[in-house]
């Protein structure tokens, strides 16, 4: 599997920056519009409806259609896991459906004074067997402009309200 990560510090405490990446608000906020983002269905792991924390278990049915090409690519979502200890948290959502042959993303935080850094970790695996893998490391060409974009809407907003 290929592996793509990617970090930023963020000048806001570390309880703002987990609280907002802990939401589907936050999930909408940092996803550029040129990924005509819809959120169709959230559910927590009680099967509640738009629960106001993506906790373990909650699934995120989206769909994307990049640059506005395209059919719509469906992508399901499930927290897979979230902890948070000290200074330091961490959740993980894997792609149950979607696009990718496997998708796995880690957002960790660590608190740094008064300031928070976040790390993304994806490990990947893009479809269509030995012709995807031959081509998976390729693939950061898409990501790094996401990434890219999210983090700088991340120091947008939370440094902001700091």
């Amino acid at each position: 599997m290929e592996r793509y990560e990617r970090s930023v510090r963020v000048r806001a405490p570390f309880e703002d920056v987990w609280e907002f990446h802990s939401t589907e608000d936050g999930l909408v906020a940092l996803t550029p519009d040129w990924m005509h983002l819809e959120i169709e269905d959230v559910r927590g792991p009680d099967g509640e409806q738009d629960p106001d924390v993506l906790e373990t278990g909650a699934i995120i049915r989206s769909s994307v259609r990049p640059f506005g090409i395209g059919p719509r690519q469906s992508w399901v979502s499930e927290i897979v896991a979230r902890q948070r200890e000290g200074g330091s948290a961490y959740f993980r959502d894997v792609m149950t459906d979607g696009p990718f042959a496997e998708w796995t993303h880690t957002h960790s935080f660590y608190a740094d004074g008064e300031e928070t850094i976040i790390r993304d970790s994806v490990a990947y695996e893009l479809p269509l067997g030995a012709v995807g893998r031959a081509v998976g490391p390729l693939a950061v060409v898409g990501f790094e402009p996401m990434f890219r974009y999210r983090h700088r809407r991340t120091r947008e907003l939370l440094e902001s309200e700091s």
